[in-house]
């Protein structure tokens, strides 16, 4: 028999009624382990009835749990995800930070080598003129050197008698090397 066609409950089991026969069953005994069956009926039917509600809970807390595995789960692969991702754009990142100031350092070191070139033409341009300076210095000293090894070798002017200065309308000439270091400091300058 199937649990569904036949149900035998602790009532059913106290009200069962066995007939009367000739030389049958001692009554006494029969309702006696009639009631003993009943209660164990009872019993059982009871532990059963804890054993579903039980059972039915640990399915519900089952179920729960794997709600909240499975939304574990989701969150962990969502997680794992999002770890991937932050890690790659973060990647992304890095490598254009460093393409960046890559791109700087070279722009400031090719800034930095034109700097040294136009500092390097500016002392070679110093260097020709402070040349150039000593160079016409030299040369202007060594003509003022000739001039007065000149004017030690040339002779002495004739001075003009003090009559001939007194006279009207005489005028007084300047000594030829003075005419020619005039000329000569005229031209240097």
């Amino acid at each position: 028999m199937s649990e569904d066609v036949f149900h035998l409950t602790p009532v059913d089991v106290r009200r069962f009624d066995f007939g009367t026969a000739l030389r049958g069953y001692d009554k006494s005994r029969v309702d006696q382990f009639r009631d003993q069956v009943a209660e164990e009926l009872d019993r059982l039917t009871r532990a059963n009835a804890e054993l579903e509600a039980k059972a039915k809970g640990f399915h519900e807390q089952l179920r729960a749990f794997r709600e909240r595995d499975k939304a574990l789960n989701d969150a962990l692969i969502t997680a794992q995800q999002l770890r991937a991702e932050t890690r790659e754009q973060a990647e992304r990142e890095a490598q254009l930070i460093l393409r960046e100031a890559r791109a700087e350092g070279e722009k400031l070191i090719e800034e930095a080598r034109r700097a040294v070139r136009r500092l390097e033409e500016q002392v070679d341009a110093l260097e020709r003129s402070r040349k150039a300076y000593l160079a016409q210095w030299r040369a202007f000293t060594e003509r003022q050197a000739m001039e007065l090894k000149a004017a030690e070798e040339a002779p002495a002017p004739e001075r003009p008698s003090r009559a001939a200065s007194d006279a009207p309308g005489a005028k007084e000439k300047a000594p030829s090397w003075l005419d020619e270091g005039g000329n000569d400091e005229g031209e240097a300058k």
